[in-house]
């Protein structure tokens, strides 16, 4: 039986975030990344001084990237940009569903390869809307389509797996992959079944030695499987709806959170819902891979 775990950990970040997501941890500069997507706003923390800096957007970006020291990778609900970091100017780089404007991008990843998997759903999360698009330099491939909320993009270390999900279904997809490219090679296959859980699966990590670690919605929660998909351990944590796990070295997970949804009652009951948390945990990990451009 997996074990479970109280919170003894720290609340990183107070700032309270709509849509807490995206999260990446920086380790060529120590720095933690995340977004609050429905606040169109970037947050930046260096870890070993506790700044916290918070850059406001101009679109709701939801996965941020490595390119090089002075630039980043943005996703969102407009398309992918390059953004300076020393101005926080935002250049288009390539479109992601011109064609859909009522869609905006959620979960991604840089795979090992340097090419990135991005997902987009639906502003009201309508059956259906969105897809997963690998993206290698300007060219975007959707690789699959007709998901309704899509999380859990992570590769195993030697980037020979992919997970994903559609949060709606609670199905926890592993698909092979191409080491060399990241696009799938063959039909995927259930890892985690959690349609008979409460709560969602949400955003997920893949550590160095292949296990996957996976925030769960609704449950605040930090769920621990490994290789076969088996539940290892649940962590639990101080707000209900956890969205994205981050490894932060030396033992260290990062948590995001959301209010999204909550009346002012649920606020109030839920008084750390939009936090950032750090919890410590039983993981090792590679740095995460630059998207090459």
């Amino acid at each position: 039986m997996a074990e479970t775990h109280q919170f003894d950990g720290l609340i990183l970040s107070p700032s309270l975030c709509e849509l807490g997501e995206g999260a990446s941890f920086e380790a060529e500069t120590g720095t933690l990344w995340w977004f609050d997507i429905l606040g169109k706003a970037l947050h930046e923390m260096h870890l070993a001084t506790g700044r916290e800096i918070i850059h406001r957007l101009s679109v709701m970006g939801s996965v941020v990237a490595r390119i090089d020291a002075t630039r980043q990778l943005i996703a969102s609900d407009q398309g992918l940009f390059i953004r300076e970091r020393s101005t926080n100017v935002l250049t288009p780089y390539a479109p992601l569903e011109e064609d859909k404007p009522g869609n905006r991008s959620n979960d991604g990843r840089v795979h090992p390869s340097g090419s990135l998997w991005i997902s987009t759903m639906g502003l009201k999360a309508e059956d259906g809307a969105g897809g997963i698009y690998h993206v290698s330099g300007t060219t975007v491939t959707r690789i699959f389509a007709g998901i309704s909320i899509p999380n859990s993009i992570c590769f195993s270390p030697d980037g020979e797996t992919g997970y994903y999900v559609d949060t709606k279904k609670n199905l926890m997809m592993r698909v092979p992959l191409d080491r060399d490219s990241g696009l799938p090679t063959g039909a995927g296959s259930v890892f985690v079944d959690g349609s008979s859980e409460p709560g969602g699966i949400d955003g997920s990590i893949c550590d160095g030695a292949g296990t996957v670690w996976n925030a769960r919605w609704g449950e605040g929660a930090v769920d621990h499987y490994d290789r076969s998909g088996k539940r290892l351990a649940r962590y639990l944590l101080p707000a209900k709806r956890t969205t994205c796990p981050v490894y932060l070295g030396n033992g260290r997970l990062g948590i995001t959170s959301s209010w999204e949804g909550l009346d002012e009652k649920g606020r109030a009951d839920d008084r750390l819902a939009g936090s950032t948390f750090e919890i410590s945990v039983p993981i090792k990990a590679d740095a995460e891979p630059a998207f090459l451009l």
